[in-house]
């Protein structure tokens, strides 16, 4: 009614009106959502979209859409969100990714945002990929081997649900950047000396290189304790030796990358007895 008839126009209408509805929903917090893993031969993608309830993260065709978003992922050639928003949307070329996701918000009523991906290719070995919870939590593993087998397989899978599990940061202590080990010896330093004022410095030293090595154990995911551990000490890297051992491979994990839904995003913390209490005084 609003076009009188014109398809072209009545497309510009929609397109206008799930853009208007897109800004006005701008503004509200969208933490929660989900996680999706894409693996296709020897290329990988991840994404994360959140949406503002769990309600909708729940949802059947927020889901097909976030599938989408990770096929879209997979092939993207964008750098940054900025770009990939701005690209053509595959599955219809005159639309870009923002539009689309425009017209999903308009849909389903809630702020969507595509938050993040990132896409891992392993010509000499293989992607392995876990999803937790049902999309609280996805991961990739970079796996170079030069064996591919379902002990191998499995044995990634495992490694991918120790990165799941355990949150780590970095894969190997040689990614950890030095500032960051700088930063923590110094702090580390000062705490130790403020414990033992009478010890010398050797002392110092030797407590402050166990507590510098307890913390990477903490964060590398090959220096962490393997969760399936039967002794319930050997590390990852242990592990993944182990494993290749057995199967006379040659096998490195060269990087792995975490996605968890909202994390690190501001949720807002709804008073209801306030809103209320400003209701009523309105």
């Amino acid at each position: 009614a609003n076009t009188d008839g014109d398809m072209d126009k009545a497309v510009e209408y929609l397109r206008e009106n799930g853009m208007a509805k897109a800004a006005k929903k701008a503004g509200r917090i969208a933490a929660e959502g989900i996680v999706k893993t894409v693996v296709e031969g020897t290329k990988a993608a991840i994404v994360e979209v959140n949406s503002e309830t769990d309600f909708v993260a729940k949802n059947a065709d927020f889901n097909a859409y976030v599938e989408d978003v990770a096929a879209q992922a997979l092939t993207t050639k964008a750098a940054d969100i900025d770009a990939f928003l701005a690209e053509s949307w595959n599955k219809d070329s005159s639309k870009t990714v923002a539009d689309a996701l425009a017209g999903q918000i308009a849909v389903i009523g809630e702020n969507l945002k595509i938050r993040r991906f990132a896409q891992l290719e392993e010509a000499n070995g293989f992607i392995a990929s876990y999803i937790h919870m049902g999309g609280k939590i996805g991961v990739l593993v970079d796996v170079e081997t030069d064996v591919v087998n379902p002990a191998i397989e499995e044995m990634a899978r495992n490694v991918a649900m120790q990165a799941a599990a355990l949150k780590p940061m970095y894969t190997n202590r040689d990614e950890v950047d030095a500032d960051y080990i700088a930063k923590e010896t110094e702090i580390i330093t000062a705490a130790a000396k403020n414990e033992k004022p009478d010890a010398n410095d050797k002392i110092i030293e030797g407590m402050v290189k166990g507590r510098i090595n307890k913390e990477l154990k903490e964060i590398c995911l090959l220096d962490q304790t393997y969760v399936k551990a039967e002794d319930g000490k050997q590390s990852v890297a242990k592990y993944v030796e182990q494993v290749a051992k057995e199967n006379g491979a040659k096998i490195t994990v060269k990087g792995f990358v975490r996605y968890e839904t909202g994390d690190g995003i501001e949720k807002k913390e709804e008073n209801f007895a306030e809103e209320v209490a400003k209701q009523m005084a309105q």
